[in-house]
């Protein structure tokens, strides 16, 4: 099968790659775009460490051929924040300990964002449920959620998504 030229906006810019039949989102990010915060885990659906927004919705990027984001958005974490920058949310993860390894991190706060742009008060069962496709291994959940608690306030006072 012969590979493909493939656009789509990833993090507000516009990108082409040229990607194979299937090849997953989740491998040209990292492989080809250098969108090393999305990360490699299960590569079966089951973990969230490779969670990024197509069009503001989250998307196990594992699952997803790059063929399926031609013309769209694609937002990484990289795109909602950066270490001189952070986004609330961001920050808040970092503030609160709420990562320990930080494998899990990129996509608990991409699943995590999409829940804030959705619903700006969440409460403690509605993160835990827009997180529940997300595993954490080293932190536990309850740091997790603090976290988001914490940011879904920061941003309703005004701070930026």
């Amino acid at each position: 099968m012969r590979a493909r030229a493939i656009g789509f906006e990833l993090n507000g810019e516009p990108v082409a790659v040229l990607a194979k039949p299937l090849a997953s989102l989740q491998s040209v990010l990292r492989e080809q775009l250098s969108a090393t915060g999305t990360k490699a885990g299960c590569r079966q659906g089951g973990c969230g460490s490779c969670t990024v927004h197509v069009d503001g919705e989250p998307t196990l990027s594992c699952l997803v051929p790059v063929e399926h984001v031609e013309d769209r958005a694609v937002t990484t974490v990289e795109g909602l924040g950066t270490a001189e920058d952070p986004s609330p949310l961001q920050a808040a993860f970092h503030e609160g300990f709420a990562t320990q390894c930080g494998f899990c991190s990129p996509g608990m706060i991409a699943a995590a964002s999409a829940l804030l742009e959705r619903n700006p008060d969440p409460t403690s069962e509605e993160i835990g449920d827009a997180l529940a496709g997300n595993v954490c291994r080293c932190t536990g959940i309850a740091p997790i959620i603090a976290a988001v608690e914490k940011a879904a306030a920061q941003m309703r006072a005004g701070a930026k998504a």
